[in-house]
Formats: C-alpha cells, structure tokens, sequence
C-alpha cells in the first residue's frame, strides 16, 4: 500500500513538474507561454515622450494598443542629432499581457552627450524584428 502510494505520488508530481503547475497556477502557466493574435492596425495611443533626461542619458515612452502575436516584444527607438539621419538605435525588451488592451512601451537611450539636442522616432518589433508598423513622427528633446 505504501509502495503505491509512493508511486502514485511520484507520478503526480512528475506531472505538476512537467507542465509547469507546480509552480505556478494553470493560468500564469499558460500565460507564460502563450501569444495572441496580431492586431490587424497598431497606432500610438499616448507619446512619444520624453520621460526622464540627463546629460548622458534619457528614457522615451509611449502607448499603444496591444499588438498581439508574439509575447516577446521590444520597444525601438531611432535616433540621432540630424532629423533626416536617425541611425543609432536604443530598443528594450517588453512581454505583452494578452489580457490588456494597450501596451506601454519604456526605452532607454545611453552614451548621449551632454548639452545636446537629439531627434527620435519610436517603432515596435516582435521577437523576430519584424515592426508592427507603428512608427511615429520625429520628435525632439535635449540632454542637460
């Protein structure tokens, strides 16, 4: 009796282990790993704006609605201090919650030099760089 309720024990277990419900709950399980369907027309909601400036660095960010498809989601921001040259890129990472509605996106910009006026347009991309064809007009901010 005690073997096979060690037995039994065991396999559960194993199972919980295997599908990810030992850890956490059936929904955050399937939430961890699922995508949901892409959006037929992204736009920004909110922003471009700038968020925090210092003479080095800066933070851009934005809202738009949820552009569904892949979980895995990076905020993109092209800049550079010519207006019709925005060559550098700054991008960061973001996991889409399927359950909302809008995504709020939040990039850093580093190795800025101070006293400076930059110009930037924001995008978004998937997990394999393709853009949600969101991007937005040219805006302008100032490092301290």
């Amino acid at each position: 009796m005690n073997r096979l309720l060690l037995i039994l024990t065991a396999t559960l277990a194993l199972t919980l282990i295997a599908t990810g419900s030992l850890f956490f709950p059936p929904q955050a399980a399937a939430q961890a790993t699922s995508s949901s369907k892409q959006t037929s027309r992204v736009h920004i909601t909110k922003g471009p704006a700038l968020e925090s400036a210092r003479d080095d660095w800066a933070i851009i960010t934005w809202t738009s609605n949820n552009p569904g498809g892949s979980d895995e989601h990076f905020g993109v921001v092209h800049y550079g201090t010519d207006p019709k040259n925005l060559s550098q890129t700054a991008k960061s990472h973001i996991r889409l919650n399927p359950g909302h509605s809008y995504t709020v996106f939040r990039v850093r910009v580093d190795a800025l030099t101070p006293k400076t006026t930059y110009y930037y347009k924001v995008d978004s991309v998937n997990a394999s760089g393709a853009s949600d064809k969101v991007p937005s007009p040219v805006k302008t901010f100032r490092t301290d």
